[in-house]
């Protein structure tokens, strides 16, 4: 008992709330009793932000040691009747672990320690077995889902570099625009919903937390198993870009001023769509795309343009007060999201991604991990804990809109122009005006001319 209260006395309340404490009182913390266990909020708080200080494979071993320890698991002196009652808490943590941050369990080091414990649960209670083969079912399918989905997409990114390459050989088969492909601005919006979601939800809460991990450089031991895991959260950020010059190529690689302006025109309105849909991100990615300096210079074309709704547009994205309009827009759609039922258009909440990673960013930059004791600062686990649940609403969302195949295959695969492409493309189209962009224009001319020698 006198190391139990120990560790009691390792963790600090404020007003009631887990203010700081030692890693070892906070594993402590996470282990079920007969009699106890964790709070849901303190769970998800700590399995997501405890990987800043130890990785999952070395906490789900300390566990497993306290509970081997505290309930003498496969021991003589094990209370048989106690055991079982706290196995199956023990068998309801590892649910909650497995469900929320399965991608843990990618490592074969966590999958060994799962089977352990698990075993141990079943050879104190036999009717454990079931629930145990439920959760591991239920793991397995959660990451086949997830070799799956990075598959498809591995697969979604060679066809778009095998496009871009025929593109490059063979530049009059591409002759088909967006608009050609979906006429309406609306189903396309929905098709970007599709795609937006259906990304989101791929992206494990965990893959925040590891971007701010930060690799020892003098470190060139680290193995392959234990380097950060953010590839959803990459592939996410790539999508937003690859939007974004995706509309800047439908707009500049038209010679006729009348198709820019109708396509200028067209994607305004797919923007528009987006933000009464909710999916903020496909509108910012567009805004962006039209505001990139290959498409904002030509003047010409822009003069053929209705600017009302561009404009209404513009305010939704202005970066003023740290993005306040935005801001208050995501409020207002969080908040009819609420009210909304489950499989109804309302309840679609897609946030500005760059900019939601930007805040977690800041939040973890701005507040210190370890406090001057040495305690680990948990008032900073929940706040990011709270802004990763929001997350964690959003990305289970299910798109209720119908599928356009070929709307969405144009959208992951049409070949998108560099930037020096969309540049060249966009003086072709508007000669250069300025000494700055006839220079500009020479050099990738010549660059062009010599890459197709």
């Amino acid at each position: 008992m006198g190391y139990k209260n120990k560790l009691k006395k390792a963790l600090v309340y404020q007003d009631g709330n887990l203010n700081s404490g030692t890693l070892e009182a906070f594993v402590q913390h996470m282990v079920p009793t007969v009699d106890y266990y964790p709070d849901r909020t303190y769970l998800f708080a700590f399995l997501l932000n405890s990987r800043l200080f130890i990785k999952p494979h070395q906490l789900l071993h300390d566990v497993c040691q306290v509970c081997i320890r505290q309930q003498k698991l496969g021991s003589p002196e094990m209370d048989r009747e106690s055991s079982k009652k706290f196995s199956l808490k023990l068998l309801q943590l590892l649910i909650e672990w497995t469900e929320t941050f399965p991608y843990d369990f990618r490592d074969e080091r966590m999958m060994r320690h799962l089977r352990d414990i698990t075993q141990k649960c079943v050879a104190v209670d036999q009717s454990l077995r079931k629930t145990v083969g439920q959760l591991m079912q239920a793991l397995i399918r959660k990451l086949a889902t997830l070799e799956k989905y990075e598959d498809v997409l591995s697969r979604v990114n060679s066809a778009a570099t095998e496009r871009m390459h025929s593109l490059r050989t063979n530049p009059a088969a591409f002759q088909t625009n967006i608009i050609d492909v979906c006429p309406s601005a609306y189903v396309l919006a929905q098709q970007l919903t599709h795609i937006e979601l259906e990304r989101l939800a791929n992206i494990g809460p965990e893959e925040f937390v590891q971007s701010f991990i930060k690799e020892e450089k003098n470190d060139t031991t680290v193995r392959l198993l234990d380097l950060k895991r953010t590839k959803n959260l990459e592939a996410y950020v790539e999508w937003f870009n690859r939007l974004s010059y995706l509309v800047a190529t439908e707009v500049c690689m038209h010679i006729k001023k009348k198709h820019r302006a109708k396509l200028i025109e067209y994607f305004i309105d797919v923007a528009r769509e987006c933000y009464n849909i909710g999916n903020f991100n496909s509108l910012m990615a567009i805004m962006s795309g039209l505001n990139l300096s290959p498409v904002t210079r030509l003047k010409k074309t822009w003069g053929k343009v209705n600017m009302d709704k561009f404009e209404i547009l513009e305010h939704q994205m202005d970066p003023t007060g740290n993005f306040t309009t935005y801001r208050q827009s995501l409020r207002a759609a969080m908040q009819r999201a609420l009210g909304a039922q489950d499989g109804a258009c309302d309840k679609i909440v897609i946030p500005f991604f760059s900019l939601f990673v930007k805040d977690l960013y800041f939040l973890n930059e701005g507040c210190m991990n370890k406090l001057a004791n040495g305690y680990i600062n948990f008032q900073k686990f929940w706040q990011t804990a709270k802004q990763v649940t929001e997350f964690m609403t959003w990305k289970q969302v299910e798109c209720p809109y119908p599928r356009d195949r070929q709307g969405l295959n144009y959208l992951l695969t049409a070949p998108v122009f560099s930037e020096n492409s969309l540049y060249l493309a966009s003086y072709e189209s508007e000669g250069p005006e300025t000494n700055y962009e006839r220079d500009q224009y020479k050099t990738l001319k010549l660059q062009c001319n010599a890459a197709n020698k």
